[in-house]
């Protein structure tokens, strides 16, 4: 029989949960509050839990559940937590664990292959795994709602705008404020995650690309075709580090 564990990802603005019976995703959710966690974790009763977090307690979350779990409960920290991947990473100590619990999801879903992930979240980051599976970082730059709040926050009477629909259309020359902005940060987001894939493609041939978080179904239209969106890629790699860990 194939082990339930659950991967817990907490971001900045939201808490994801995967149930697994080994590396089979069978449940996902998002958007849950502590006491949904719990709730999920007494449902599903998974012998191991890991748990990442961009906040600084995530060994405090972890501990909140020891009473519900018989097994492992693994906070992952990029700087000290073994991976089934080389980190090549100069500075492993500051590196979010969301990003490198994606590039070990993609080294898992691609292996021997050259990967990058284009993670639009809260940031928009770009992450790179080689064939060699070397994990080597990226970049970080504001998603598309930090830069809609930014224009607002920053300038005087520029308002304040939410994302339109995912198949809504938008201008390449915006005739009124609202279609400017969204020009702006949306026709300016696809030219950069454009202009890096051609640059990392033009270094490493036969890359692909994974689209994951919480824009990607929004922006996946808007992108050239061969981008394959992942949204459970966080989860997927954080189970595979659980497992590296649980079958030592």
């Amino acid at each position: 029989m194939k082990a339930r564990t659950l991967a817990l990802d907490i971001g900045n603005t939201a808490v994801k949960a995967g149930c697994f019976e080994g590396p089979a995703l069978r449940e996902m959710a998002a958007g849950l509050t502590a006491a949904e966690v719990r709730n999920v974790v007494r449902r599903w009763l998974p012998q191991h839990v890991i748990v990442a977090s961009v906040a600084e307690d995530a060994a405090l979350q972890a501990e909140e559940l020891r009473e519900l779990v018989p097994g492992e409960i693994l906070t992952f920290k990029p700087a000290a937590t073994a991976i089934p991947l080389r980190n090549a990473y100069a500075t492993p100590h500051t590196l979010g664990a969301d990003r490198l619990a994606a590039a070990v999801g993609a080294a898992g879903l691609r292996p021997g292959q050259p990967t990058l992930v284009v993670d639009a979240g809260t940031a928009l980051k770009f992450d790179l795994v080689t064939a060699d599976g070397t994990y080597h970082g990226g970049s970080i730059g504001p998603g598309l709602g930090m830069r809609l709040r930014a224009l607002h926050a920053f300038t005087g009477r520029l308002p304040l705008l939410e994302l339109p629909a995912a198949d809504a259309t938008i201008p390449l020359v915006g005739d009124s404020t609202t279609g400017s902005l969204l020009s702006g940060v949306v026709n300016g987001a696809v030219a950069e995650i454009t202009g890096f894939i051609a640059q990392y493609q033009q270094r490493y041939p036969g890359l692909e690309v994974l689209l994951t978080g919480g824009d990607a179904a929004f922006l996946a239209a808007r992108l050239p075709n061969r981008i394959f969106v992942v949204p459970e890629l966080v989860l997927l790699g954080l189970n595979w580090i659980l497992a590296y860990h649980v079958d030592k």
